[in-house]
């Protein structure tokens, strides 16, 4: 199949599937005029990195589950590199969260004071 016939079918844009290329995630072969062909493993591919980057992982950090899904897996997260990539999202999500619960207690204590600040003026 051609890029924008996996495009469609994976539910992505054409650009979306080059820089998935480009990053190493999809190696497709070539016909004689040059286009690239792809093959209904790729559409996996391309529909495995999507649902992926929409939790917040990186290209890169798609890697394992590629490789999982090549090495004829079922499932793209049933190795253990691709375990411990989740490990580390969540990990990285973790420490969002107190970034996040730290700055919204500041934020907190900053309105407090300004809001008593009025009623003491």
């Amino acid at each position: 199949m051609h890029i924008s016939d996996l495009a469609a079918e994976a539910g992505v844009t054409v650009k979306a599937v080059r820089y998935y290329e480009s990053q190493g995630l999809l190696k497709p072969g070539r016909e004689a005029n040059g286009y690239r062909i792809y093959s209904a493993e790729d559409v996996i591919v391309v529909r495995e990195v999507k649902a992926l980057l929409s939790l917040g992982l990186t290209a890169e950090q798609t890697y394992p589950f590629i490789e999982c899904l090549r090495a004829g897996n079922d499932r793209a997260d049933v190795c253990p590199a691709s375990l411990t990539a989740y490990r580390t999202r969540i990990a990285e999500v973790d420490r969002r969260i107190a970034e996040l619960t730290d700055l919204r207690a500041r934020l907190t204590e900053l309105l407090t004071d300004a809001e008593n600040w009025r009623t003491k003026v």
